[in-house]
């Protein structure tokens, strides 16, 4: 059962569009907590509220804040958005979005019979960290490419929750936000990965799409529990709609976990079920290249999917130039060099793919 308290809105710390992150007292104890607006609505200094504190009670990767689930002081009442697909449906929080496929959607026509991609490049990613590594490496080789980020349902649903997205949009790294599932709050709305590829591909004629979950990935220490099994399943839309797939692997020599150490298992088993791609290895220091290699061809990775050799060490140089600082499981880029460096490597390849078609 979630736990829910009520609480006293103390400070207001950070507002922006859909989001607020302010200080509540619940019983006498000073919280940080997250008010989604889009949802809720704005809270004020003084307004009484209900927070949900499962997540920080139980200890987990949440970020460390409660979520405001009601602001007991105040009437205000949403607007709807004028379509009628729900996300969260039959929960006591089931939203209204106007999904671009929808029928009363300007952009159903456009998608009605939509059901190729016609070889545009799409990167899978296992976590949210990889997509800015990925995504600036790629607009820093294709500074005229259009660059959608797709959310997907994995993790996170509302994608205010990411400080990133938001430092991606606003730095011009990327174009459009679309989220599926029962993600919401994109800059677009579809149903699933699928009709989210096709207004990519048709709505925003990207020429490149990240496809990722949001914070907050969800781990059971077993082969299949785990949520990063949907990057499998992304390649395997994008290979079946006429797509050219290029996953980022999840490489680390800094993770204290053994089965996250060098190559994740997590990529392993997503990877193990996926539509052949091309599968992005960096070229890293003192032989690292050559344990990430024998990890995957362990695996059998190399007879199913293209591994491509990738010098990325401009992945900092991008980072940089478009002023980011992306974190991975609390680490930065000096704490794990290699992380960011595979994830611009599948950026590097899908900028290559993207040349090559055009």
């Amino acid at each position: 059962m979630p736990r829910f308290r009520t609480g006293v809105v103390s400070r207001i710390l950070d507002q922006r569009s859909d989001v607020m992150r302010v200080l509540v007292i619940v019983d006498d104890e000073l919280r940080r907590a997250t008010v989604f607006t889009r949802v809720t609505g704005t809270v004020s200094e003084g307004d009484s509220v209900v927070v949900n504190t499962t997540g920080v009670d139980l200890e987990l990767g949440t970020g460390g804040d409660d979520f405001v689930m009601w602001n007991l002081a105040s009437n205000e009442a949403g607007e709807l958005s004028g379509g009628h697909i729900l996300k969260l449906r039959y929960t006591p929080w089931q939203i209204d979005t106007m999904s671009a496929e929808a029928p009363e959607s300007p952009h159903h026509d456009l998608l009605a019979e939509a059901n190729s991609i016609e070889g545009m490049s799409v990167v899978a990613c296992g976590l949210h960290s990889q997509v800015a590594a990925g995504a600036a490496v790629a607009r820093h080789l294709r500074t005229d490419a259009r660059i959608v980020y797709i959310m997907t349902d994995g993790a996170a649903l509302p994608i205010a929750h990411s400080n990133l997205v938001a430092s991606l949009k606003s730095s011009g790294v990327i174009d459009t936000t679309i989220t599926c599932g029962h993600a919401f709050g994109g800059d677009l709305e579809c149903v699933n990965v699928f009709s989210a590829l096709a207004t990519a591909k048709w709505v925003c004629k990207a020429d490149i799409a990240f496809v990722a979950m949001g914070p907050g990935i969800v781990g059971t220490k077993t082969y299949f529990g785990h949520t990063e099994m949907e990057q499998g399943q992304v390649l395997n839309a994008v290979w079946a709609m006429g797509g050219v797939g290029t996953a980022a692997l999840r490489i680390s020599f800094a993770e204290s976990r053994d089965r996250h150490r060098v190559v994740s298992h997590h990529s392993i088993a997503a990877l193990r079920f996926a539509a052949s791609s091309a599968l992005a290895v960096p070229l890293l220091e003192r032989g690292k290249t050559d344990e990430v290699v024998a990890k995957l061809t362990g695996a059998g990775l190399d007879r199913i999917h293209d591994l491509r050799m990738v010098d990325s060490h401009g992945t900092f140089e991008a980072l940089k130039a478009f002023d980011l600082a992306p974190e991975t499981m609390g680490r930065t880029v000096d704490d794990d060099p290699d992380f960011f460096l595979a994830a611009g490597a599948a950026g590097i390849v899908a900028a290559q793919l993207t040349a090559q078609d055009s």
